[in-house]
């Protein structure tokens, strides 16, 4: 081969190697900037998740102007000592109603005397210090200058969070989307100084309402009292509904339990109509004043507001909701061996997969049915626009079983939740198959 045939052999062989290097050059620019993109869009989704965190735990949407303003609850927990009134609500007291405590919240310093004995959990000047620091879980205090306390929110933790009891009773790690089941709200309200809000909206004098508040009791809280006034069922029991947990909702189409809306239309009602934040809300269905007297009355289908506090945080607050997992049982919380058979039954003869549809365990659409279909009374069903039932998210059972099961924690334990349909659908479980449905569902 002669000189230019080997030349231009070598200039072929140089352009094809420069051709994959750019080829090369290329997938690496590419790969580094999805890279780039994909990091961008995970700290984007990481920033948004902790913003929603920060609204879930300490944003009051501005409701301190009802529960500091109006009923003035700061008031109760300074005591007359402090300026306040009464004896005030020392951190035992607030334990006692189901209050909780942020362990990680507190100073070393704190830890140790609190370890110590070295700090009164009797006195109420010890709350407000805990206020001060962010520490009690769903309650958000507002200081003057002087560094007394000016008011008291409320949070969505309050309800929706509890704590790991790591440190102690009611103090400890805090657990999002957990219902708190001591929560004794009844209780909280009426220590009130000024009930004179919540009666003006009832239409109730003040020993009415505190018979209705005292009906409660822990972990139940009646969302519809301020749209309808009915305290209590035709059977006389407390009209209070469980406090369901905030973890698991991914997926799951209508939410509360008798499926009012979604995840963030649940958080706009109770933002403005249950904590009494500042913020725009819209339902027309409250219009309806022969089922929502008191909502219709006051116009709470329509509220506007000059400075919305609630509607810009729904978007960071429902990604939170949303990104909150599932706890796991403790594996020796239940018979694994029962458990398998157990989801045979689930998904068989016991007909639970038929609503309880893994893996979220409610319907994939529309999940809502009459209460003739699950055999139980319209009362609450009816408080609802719906007039329904929703098939509730199964997961986590074990963090939801003080109270009881159901709306309104009517069956005590997971075994006459099974009797009752059994009985309701004529299954004909055999009692091990009943028992192994128990553990399987204490499993998921």
């Amino acid at each position: 081969m002669g000189a230019s045939g080997r030349l231009g052999r070598y200039l072929k062989i140089g352009a094809a190697a420069a051709g994959l290097l750019l080829i090369g050059g290329a997938l690496f620019s590419f790969s580094a900037v999805s890279k780039s993109r994909h990091a961008r869009h995970a700290t984007s989704q990481q920033r948004l998740f902790d913003q929603g965190r920060q609204v879930f735990r300490f944003d009051t949407f501005g409701d301190q102007a009802f529960w500091g303003g109006g009923l003035q609850l700061h008031r109760a927990i300074e005591g007359s000592k402090l300026g306040g009134v009464g004896g005030g609500v020392s951190p035992k007291t607030a334990l006692s109603v189901g209050l909780k405590v942020d362990s990680q919240a507190l100073p070393k310093q704190v830890v140790q005397g609190i370890k110590q004995g070295k700090i009164d959990l009797n006195d109420p000047k010890t709350t407000l210090a805990l206020l001060k620091l962010n520490a009690v879980v769903g309650v958000k205090g507002f200081f003057n200058h002087r560094g007394t306390l000016r008011s008291v929110g409320l949070t969505c933790a309050v309800c929706h969070s509890t704590v790991d009891n790591s440190f102690a009773p009611g103090i400890g790690k805090r657990l999002d989307g957990w219902p708190n089941r001591d929560l004794n709200v009844g209780a909280i309200v009426s220590l009130a100084p000024n009930l004179k809000p919540v009666t003006d909206l009832l239409g109730a004098d003040e020993a009415t309402v505190k018979k209705v508040l005292a009906a409660w009791g822990p972990g139940k809280f009646d969302a519809e009292l301020f749209l309808d006034g009915k305290g209590f069922r035709p059977d006389g029991k407390s009209a209070a509904t469980l406090i369901p947990p905030a973890f698991g909702l991914a997926g799951v189409n209508l939410h509360t339990w008798t499926g009012w809306g979604s995840v963030p239309y649940w958080n706009a009602f109770v933002a403005n109509l249950e904590m009494h934040g500042q913020g725009n809300f819209f339902d027309s269905r409250l219009d309806d004043a022969s089922k929502f007297p008191i909502a219709a009355k006051n116009g709470f289908g329509h509220l506007r507001v000059k400075h919305d506090l609630v509607t810009s945080k729904l978007p960071a607050l429902q990604f939170y909701q949303l990104g909150l997992k599932v706890p796991k049982p403790s594996p020796h919380s239940f018979n694994a061996a029962a458990a398998r058979r157990g989801k045979a039954v689930f998904d068989g003869q016991g007909k639970c997969a038929s609503c309880h549809t893994p893996p979220t365990y409610t319907e994939a659409g529309w999940n809502l049915h009459t209460p003739a279909e699950v055999c139980t009374d319209s009362f609450q069903a009816e408080r609802s626009p719906t007039g329904m039932y929703r098939t509730a998210p199964l997961r986590g059972l074990f963090t939801h079983s003080k109270g009881g099961f159901y709306h309104d924690g009517r069956f005590a334990n997971l075994g006459a939740v099974v009797d009752h349909y059994n009985s309701c659908m004529n299954l004909g479980l055999t009692p091990q198959q009943k028992g192994d449905l128990v553990q399987y569902l204490k499993s998921l």
